[in-house]
């Protein structure tokens, strides 16, 4: 007897060993279902069940009886425990949209980043173009400088050849005028030599006459000596 009573001692230690090795922490799931009923009570026939997190709309309710009539998004109406709505949805429910939104956030942060990238690429390649643009303005307006310098001196050129072609009429006109006066001297000299020559021809001819009549005279005058 005393050796069964020392074997029952020594086994109570092990078994509350035993026992405190299989206690283990636990939690109650959220996810449970809601009866929604054909009538306000629990005899009432279940029509469906409904998932927590479900939103539907709220008709009414029965304080008395502890239940409210309600109805579901396809159109289902029927009557739930008054306990089990709530104003908001769960914090599960919530945590879930949060996620989401999250999610969703995180996303539209990367494609705006994106296109936060791609708008600078764009941005560092407009002002590259505008800086080969302002290159190009630059050159433009250098030619465009030596375009009107180059037309100035062609007006200037055109000027000075308008200038030397009024002279040159000028001249010309002058020459037409002195070409005139010498035609018209050398036909004044050609009639003065014209006239001269016959001059001489007719002092000629009356010498040629006249001389031998004086010599004819001065012999008639030694003839009477």
């Amino acid at each position: 007897m005393a050796l069964s009573n020392r074997f029952f001692l020594c086994g109570i230690p092990i078994l509350f060993v035993g026992l405190v090795a299989m206690a283990e922490e636990a939690w109650v799931s959220d996810q449970f279902e809601v009866m929604l009923r054909s009538g306000p009570s629990s005899s009432n026939a279940i029509e469906r069940m409904l998932p927590s997190g479900t939103a539907i709309e709220l008709l009414e309710s029965d304080a008395e009886s502890g239940y409210s009539k309600v109805r579901t998004t396809g159109g289902t109406e029927g009557w739930v425990l008054s306990r089990y709505l709530m104003d908001e949805p769960s914090a599960r429910e919530q945590l879930e949209r949060l996620s989401s939104r999250l999610s969703n956030a995180n996303a539209t942060g990367s494609s705006l980043s994106s296109q936060l990238n791609s708008i600078k690429s764009e941005y560092d390649a407009a002002t590259s173009r505008i800086a080969s643009l302002e290159l190009e303005k630059r050159a433009l307006e250098q030619d465009l400088a030596e375009i009107k310098r180059t037309a100035a001196n062609v007006l200037a050129i055109d000027g000075q050849n308008k200038g030397l072609q009024e002279q040159v009429a000028t001249a010309e006109i002058e020459i037409a005028i002195l070409e005139q006066q010498n035609r018209e001297l050398s036909e004044r000299t050609t009639r003065y030599w014209f006239v001269t020559g016959a001059g001489v021809i007719l002092v000629g001819m009356l010498l040629g006459l006249w001389l031998p009549r004086i010599k004819w005279q001065r012999r008639s005058r030694y003839d009477r000596f």
